[in-house]
């Protein structure tokens, strides 16, 4: 699904019959782009979807900034969504909603423009657990990151109030509280004593039976690995797409397990948690002590 204005999302309200607490296991991951919210939380949100969660990604940024020389805007985005799409439909996961705000420049957009948007989304999909991008983490060098971040975490508070966005009541999206939000650091792992609010848990997460599909997955995002490797300073030549997924293999290889070990786990991801205790599953680790 493609577009732009919170109109659009309301068009939601008729596609499907609002779930019930028992029937929902709708799971929503937020991204500023294509590649960030698999780095940070590709090997949870698929064990999830092992486990019978739909889940639906809501991306903000269209991209079209993330590729490398060579390509048009208009390329790199399409070449981005084709391939990111790939990559969701390879870990199981339902869908992806495209709000194409311009990559690079989301502390431009309107705040209250996206807040409506993941507003409808919530209220549609009532999800049972959200994944947010973490803007409590320090020395983020992507600001895109932030702005989502700082936006959805808004939205995930405020969506459940009745005095917000009463026009996607009178469309039947009624207000919806998210009882379980993770955030994630996306590329990286936490540093000591940053990210989340101060309510959370910090928790790890066993990829393990996921850790090799996430790998694939962010191995087939082309465009971006390609991106990735210049900036890194690789030389490529015309057509190289081997180095970018070698380079983008290694790192998945080298985060995993770097994170993995503060929790005890062989392969991890990790996340600032607010949500009842009762509701982590059983393969979620939670350290006594944060960070």
């Amino acid at each position: 699904m493609r577009g732009r204005g919170w109109w659009l999302l309301a068009g939601l309200a008729g596609l499907v019959a609002p779930l019930s607490a028992e029937q929902n296991l709708n799971v929503l991951a937020v991204t500023a782009g294509s590649g960030d919210y698999l780095w940070g939380a590709g090997g949870t949100l698929a064990a999830l979807a092992l486990d019978g969660y739909q889940v639906y990604v809501a991306q903000f940024g269209n991209d079209e900034k993330a590729a490398a020389a060579g390509l048009s805007p208009a390329e790199a985005r399409w070449a981005n969504v084709e391939e990111a799409q790939e990559a969701a439909e390879l870990l199981g996961f339902r869908d992806t909603i495209y709000l194409s705000h311009k990559s690079g420049e989301l502390g431009q957009v309107s705040s209250t423009e996206m807040r409506e948007q993941l507003f409808a989304l919530i209220r549609h999909l009532r999800p049972a657990k959200i994944f947010l991008p973490d803007q409590y983490v320090h020395f983020q060098a992507d600001w895109d990151h932030y702005w989502v971040g700082k936006m959805a975490e808004e939205a995930w508070g405020y969506s459940g109030g009745a005095m917000f966005s009463p026009q996607l009541a009178h469309m039947g999206l009624k207000p919806y509280s998210v009882p379980e939000v993770y955030f994630y650091a996306a590329g990286r792992p936490y540093r000591p004593g940053e990210g989340g609010e101060e309510a959370s848990r910090f928790l790890g997460v066993d990829i393990g039976r996921t850790f090799l599909a996430k790998r694939i997955a962010i191995g087939m995002l082309r465009a971006r690995n390609r991106a990735l490797a210049l900036e890194t300073g690789i030389a490529l030549r015309a057509g190289d797409e081997e180095a970018p997924r070698r380079l983008a293999s290694a790192l998945v290889e080298e985060l995993a397990p770097q994170v993995g070990r503060r929790h005890g786990l062989e392969f991890g991801e990790e996340f600032n948690y607010v949500g009842p205790r009762e509701a982590i599953p059983p393969y979620v680790l939670e350290r006594a002590v944060k960070k």
